[in-house]
């Protein structure tokens, strides 16, 4: 059966990957001073983080307009597809999936099924990725969505920021009070917990320390556990910073694929400028 594979542009996914693996993706709307750019379309990541020092108001994301992915979802039914998978960015922190969940049902001709990837970044990026390979090869929708189900059970992700003013103002962390007092006299470790919530892990001195505490809980899952990893070094505008940590790790782990991936504007808006991230899964290229 025909499967078509939608995701949103917090995937972070490059055109070349989005074009050759049939991905459809929708923009996310962030509104910088009152006016609405649709992420990788009206605004690149460069131009946000510039907007990002001089904006008069604290930037705010939105959702796709309904009505529009109603209309992407008839069109994909006309296209011909049997089945829709559309994964999107973590419900805690966007009411997006919930909205998409209840057109569950009601596109005439065509099966749609809303995906929660629990996250987002590269990791949904990759959900994507394996997901539009299996429909390449016809799979079942059900296979498909048990191999997106195993993948997103080995991710995990511990990201590094400045200061958590964005994240707070824009109400996206779930444990804030604990941190608040001290957000200038630290350099905050956050994650998802087991509620698929950004939280704050740990208060950390300074950045280097703090990018030595992620590491260390990356060696203790590196050897942990009994399937090869890949790892992703992610950041918000610095990507020499990224560079740098890549070949640091690369000394320490040779066989380790290690990607560099980015923070755009949707989630550049509440994690702010310099923050980065380590993130890892299981290496889905081996079979």
């Amino acid at each position: 059966m025909k499967t078509a594979i939608v995701t949103d542009s917090t995937c972070y996914l490059t055109d070349k990957e989005i074009e050759e693996n049939n991905i459809t993706v929708v923009p996310i709307p962030v509104i910088i001073d009152g006016k609405s750019y649709k992420e990788g379309v009206d605004i690149t990541t460069e131009e946000f983080y510039e907007r990002l020092r001089t904006s008069q108001s604290f930037p705010s994301t939105s959702q796709p307009p309904l009505g529009e992915m109603i209309e992407l979802y008839q069109d994909l039914a006309k296209q011909g597809y049997e089945n829709i998978i559309s994964i999107h960015l973590a419900s805690t922190i966007s009411g997006l999936v919930a909205s998409l969940k209840s057109l569950e049902g009601t596109i005439d001709g065509v099966n749609l099924v809303v995906y929660d990837s629990q996250l987002t970044i590269r990791l949904m990026g990759v959900l994507a990725l394996e997901a539009a390979r299996m429909a390449k090869e016809d799979a079942d929708i059900n296979d498909i969505i048990a191999r997106l189900d195993f993948l997103r059970s080995t991710f995990d992700e511990y990201f590094v920021v400045d200061d958590l003013q964005n994240l707070v103002r824009g109400g996206r962390l779930s444990n804030a009070s604990a941190f608040v007092g001290s957000l200038l006299k630290i350099k905050p470790i956050l994650t998802f917990n087991d509620k698929h919530e950004i939280v704050a892990f740990e208060k950390v001195r300074s950045r280097k320390k703090a990018m030595a505490r992620v590491e260390k809980l990356f060696a203790e899952a590196y050897k942990s556990v009994d399937y090869p990893l890949r790892a992703v070094v992610i950041h918000a505008n610095d990507e020499k910073s990224a560079i740098k940590w890549r070949e640091s790790l690369k000394e320490k782990y040779p066989s380790l694929p290690i990607d560099i991936s980015y923070f755009g504007p949707v989630i550049g808006t509440h994690l702010g400028e310099k923050a980065i991230a380590l993130a890892w899964l299981i290496d889905y290229t081996k079979k």
